[in-house]
């Protein structure tokens, strides 16, 4: 069995409106290169950890009005590399009228680059 490495960080998020791209990152880490997949890019650091992702047309990939987008609260994500696949889970909540809507999406995708299995996990709020 191979050993994974693990990443535990703070991060941000951030949603560019006009373009709907949804941005989540951790803070303090810098990427090395980036993967394009069909609708998202993912990034990775040095170390090989996936330390960022962009989603492409968020609104539609998470069936969600852009001005919810606005308003992200509280967010988690966490990245596993595992047998040049890529596991994503995403938490996220946005405030929408006082009311709290939180989703889920898991994304699965498979790598085109080789990578060493890791684990990260990212969280804001």
């Amino acid at each position: 069995m191979t050993e994974k490495k693990l990443l535990n960080a703070r991060g941000e998020a951030d949603y560019d409106f006009e373009n709907d791209i949804l941005f989540f990152k951790v803070k303090n880490r810098e990427y090395e290169m980036s993967v394009e997949l069909d609708r998202f890019a993912i990034d990775i650091d040095d170390k090989n950890f996936v330390v960022g992702m962009q989603i492409f047309d968020a609104s539609k990939f998470l069936d969600m009005p852009k001005d919810f987008l606005r308003t992200i609260k509280r967010w988690a994500f966490q990245a596993t590399v595992a047998e040049n696949r890529l596991e994503i889970r995403l938490m996220f909540q946005v405030l929408f009228r006082n009311r709290v809507i939180e989703k889920n999406p898991i994304i699965i995708e498979p790598l085109r680059v080789p990578m060493p299995n890791s684990n990260m996990m990212c969280k804001v709020g």
